[in-house]
């Protein structure tokens, strides 16, 4: 009479809301991602702005903001949906039963790495400015 589908528990409601709360974190960070991009890749036309307002001719083209936020927005959507994917990934196996899933954190540590390679060539950058 027992059923060998019933056999494995129910994953209880408190890891459906982990998920979630995991999940929206990620979403926030994506966001944060896309925002931040956003801002510098108009911080060179920021600068010349600045430049007109002085009185002197914008000389020089500030074209490397454009790439880095470029590059942050593009991560910040891959975030969103690699967080997505993981997410739906995750709830799957509640469903089925498997509560012990372990993750590698390769998402976490490669996202570290790239805005820190970001970082890193932004301030080289801002550094070797010739204004």
């Amino acid at each position: 009479m027992d059923n060998a589908v019933d056999s494995k528990p129910k994953a209880a409601l408190s890891d459906y809301l982990a998920a979630e709360r995991t999940l929206l974190a990620w979403l926030r960070t994506g966001l944060a991602l896309m925002g931040f991009g956003f801002v510098v890749a108009r911080f060179g036309l920021f600068l010349q702005q600045l430049q007109i307002v002085r009185g002197a001719p914008p000389a020089k083209v500030y074209g490397w903001s454009l790439w880095f936020g470029t590059a942050l927005i593009a991560v910040g959507v891959f975030l969103n949906a690699l967080s997505g994917y993981r997410h739906l990934q995750l709830v799957r196996r509640l469903d089925r039963g498997d509560t012990s899933y372990s993750h590698p954190t390769t998402q976490v540590v490669s996202v570290a790495f790239f805005l820190a390679l970001v970082g890193a060539a932004m301030a080289f950058y801002l550094i070797f400015i010739k204004g």
